[in-house]
């Protein structure tokens, strides 16, 4: 399926900042954001935004990739906990032999795909493993 630009601006707080909704019937927390909330049904939300850190609660690794990802594979693809909220995710900067389940990770910006040579580039986020406190990059 291809994205155009301008959906891909209209989802770009979920893609790029971790944007969540919680329910203001409810209280929960659901990624990615609806028009209703998937537990009780109700339309009224609010816009929060996810922790970047979180805990890598489960994963598998994808060696079977279409025909456009091969340069990427294989693809780790996990299951992150993010304070609460957990949320399915791509996988960067670490090999399949060093993932392990309650590893910490962090959000980044990964550049996804991009329609050609003149064309849209597109980002989202993938988590990487926490790097250590006062390290930078």
């Amino acid at each position: 399926m291809r994205l155009s630009v301008p959906r891909h601006w209209r989802v770009k707080g979920p893609l790029y900042r971790l944007e969540a909704a919680r329910c203001k019937g409810c209280g929960r927390i659901h990624y990615p954001p609806a028009a209703a909330c998937p537990y009780c049904g109700s339309t009224s939300l609010e816009r929060v935004r996810l922790s970047s850190r979180g805990v890598l609660e489960s994963y598998t690794v994808v060696y079977s990739v279409p025909e456009g990802a091969r340069h990427a594979s294989p693809v780790v693809v996990g299951l992150v906990n993010l304070g609460g909220v957990r949320v399915v995710a791509e996988l960067t900067d670490v090999e399949p032999g060093e993932v392990s389940t309650g590893m910490s990770v962090e959000a980044v910006l990964r550049k996804v795909r991009e329609d050609g040579e003149a064309g849209f580039i597109y980002y989202a986020v993938k988590f990487r493993p926490a790097l250590e406190a006062g390290r930078g990059e």
